[in-house]
């Protein structure tokens, strides 16, 4: 007797890692550009002779956490795809699309890695 619950409970864990992933990611964001917020801040308050305060920690804490965002959810896409190829033919349903979660999740990697580039160089 086929059981597509098992197939949609890893789709859904799936979905929750990418959704940690995302979220981790736009921690490190916020963290990258915390120092740069602070620097404007400092130089708004009229500190003309003062020198800008590095913001270089919180860069490179910020990149990675983006980075461990993105790998986070490259490692929960790599458990997917074993435990789908791990299940017998007829717990899997056949869907129109069955490769959309896979996608959606390698795209999320990739932009967190441009994210990650982006920050180093920005």
């Amino acid at each position: 007797m086929p059981d597509p619950r098992i197939f949609f409970a890893a789709e859904r864990t799936l979905l929750a890692w990418l959704r940690s992933g995302l979220t981790v990611m736009a921690l490190g964001f916020v963290v990258a550009r915390f120092g740069l917020f602070l620097t404007l801040l400092a130089a708004s308050r009229g500190a003309a002779g003062a020198a800008p305060h590095a913001h270089g920690l919180s860069a490179a804490l910020g990149i990675g956490l983006v980075v461990l965002g993105s790998a986070t959810i490259l490692g929960a896409l790599k458990n997917h795809r074993a435990f789908i190829g791990a299940l017998p033919p007829e717990d899997v349903p056949a869907l129109p699309v069955p490769w959309l979660a896979s996608v959606l999740a390698f795209a999320v990697a990739i932009a967190g890695f441009l994210l990650a580039a982006y920050l180093a160089l920005a």
